[in-house]
């Protein structure tokens, strides 16, 4: 049985001017995000480099499909929020898919070489 994976909002902020913008998103995002079983995963703990340079904050939302974060971060509650953001920040944001229970990297390899 196949089950839809599991999708994350990832966040990679390099820049942020801590005003009233991002004070008012940051106490306004977790509303947006219950209608779609967002929950935080990680949200700028503390990073040990270890290759590259890092030199902002990761967040990381994960959703029960990547769907519900879709429609989460096209909702209108959340679209009313983001240029609190964007406009306060500098970064770069994604949805990515999460991969299946018993995933192995092996898996991905074979997909590559069959095309």
């Amino acid at each position: 049985m196949t089950t839809t994976p599991q999708a994350y909002a990832v966040a990679y902020l390099r820049e942020v001017d801590l005003g009233p913008q991002i004070i008012d998103y940051i106490n306004r995002i977790d509303e947006t995000l219950a209608e779609f079983g967002g929950r935080f995963i990680v949200h700028g703990g503390q990073l040990t480099p270890l290759e590259g340079t890092w030199d902002g904050d990761l967040v990381v939302i994960e959703f029960p499909s990547r769907a519900a974060a879709l429609e989460w971060y096209d909702s209108p509650a959340y679209q009313a929020i983001l240029p609190l953001r964007t406009e306060h920040s500098d970064g770069i944001a994604t949805i990515v898919d999460g991969v299946q229970p018993g995933y192995r990297a092996a898996d991905k390899l074979a997909q590559l070489l069959t095309g």
